[in-house]
């Protein structure tokens, strides 16, 4: 016999009102009794009428929230089509998703973002956050008002946020160190090239990285790691100048967006070909400059399912009260080169 919310209800020792708005969003009760709820349904094996919930949503949208980095680089084009795709596989079911973009990671942008998404009254948040204590406040808050947040692309540590969407940075920056350590044969130099200060993925990336060289290879020796803010201008600026300063650099490791900018200026310096670089990111231009033999490694992280996968877990969450089985979804770390890009 299936599981009724009155049952759920009586071994909980609330309304069965307080049973509907803890498993569907449908309004404010308390993270604790919510959460207790949840873990009855699911010990019971509850299984919502989908068929009833989807018609009552059409009278009633369920809205949720994306903000996302805007498609500055290819890498966010792709992600952004993750998105997308989750969108319309939703709106099938009677659920709108309200996405909003905003330039890097500004911290005054993200927090009035959230806020106008608010005010549209969604039920879920997707974010890739930037790495702020306001930030951290306002996503707790929102859990203590029962909107589940899932953060992507960028993680954000000491929040009550439901899960991550993204790549293990920190071990994808160890990988990379492994990589450099291989193609550089006698060690030297390497620079380091992050994104943005705020970006927590990017900050991890560089700290996998250079702790993996110090501990593992002490032939190797890194420079303090600069900031492109993911643009290639800015990136090639960045690769002349210590270039001039260090005509013996050995490698670049590019763990942001921007990476043309490296491309540029080592062909304008007559370095290519001999500083070995690895970036992130199986987008086409980085594929091309891989081909040319401009880049040494690709790592991939899918985009996509970056994209992708936080729409439709914050969409079973609110439409069947379904929590999801971690709180990491690990995308993959593919290393790619010429010969199997």
């Amino acid at each position: 016999m299936a599981v009724t919310l009155k049952q759920i209800a009586e071994l909980a020792g609330v309304s069965r009102g307080t049973v509907d708005r803890a498993l569907y969003n449908r309004g404010r009760v308390k993270p604790e009794v919510a959460e207790r709820i949840r873990k009855i349904a699911d010990d019971l094996g509850y299984q919502p009428n989908r068929a009833g919930k989807a018609l009552a949503m059409t009278h009633r949208p369920m809205k949720l929230g994306v903000i996302a980095q805007a498609t500055e680089t290819p890498f966010m084009h792709l992600l952004r089509s993750g998105i997308d795709d989750a969108a319309r596989e939703v709106s099938t079911m009677g659920c709108e998703v309200l996405i909003r973009e905003g330039i890097g990671l500004d911290v005054d942008v993200q927090l009035q973002l959230i806020d106008e998404l608010l005010a549209e009254d969604i039920s879920g948040l997707a974010i890739c956050p930037a790495d702020d204590p306001r930030i951290k406040k306002k996503i707790n808050a929102l859990v203590d008002a029962g909107i589940p947040v899932v953060t992507f692309n960028a993680d954000i540590d000491d929040t009550k946020r439901m899960c991550f969407v993204g790549q293990n940075s920190e071990l994808a920056g160890r990988t990379c160190a492994g990589l450099v350590n291989a193609i550089t044969n006698d060690g030297g130099l390497v620079l380091p090239i992050s994104g943005y200060h705020y970006n927590h993925s990017h900050a991890l990336r560089i700290h996998g990285f250079c702790d993996e060289i110090k501990k593992s290879f002490p032939n190797l020796r890194t420079l303090p790691a600069v900031y492109c803010q993911d643009d290639e201008t800015t990136t090639q600026e960045l690769t002349e100048q210590t270039l001039r300063r260090h005509p013996d650099l050995k490698a670049i490791y590019m763990a942001a967006g921007g990476q043309a900018g490296v491309s540029r200026a080592l062909d304008r310096m007559g370095y290519a070909g001999k500083v070995r670089v690895i970036c992130f990111d199986l987008v086409p231009n980085n594929i091309q400059n891989l081909l040319d033999s401009r880049i040494d490694f690709l790592i991939g992280q899918d985009a996509h399912t970056q994209g992708f996968q936080p729409v439709m877990l914050l969409f079973d969450r609110v439409f069947s009260g379904k929590s999801p089985e971690t709180r990491y979804f690990y995308t993959d770390i593919s290393i790619k080169n010429k010969y199997n890009v």
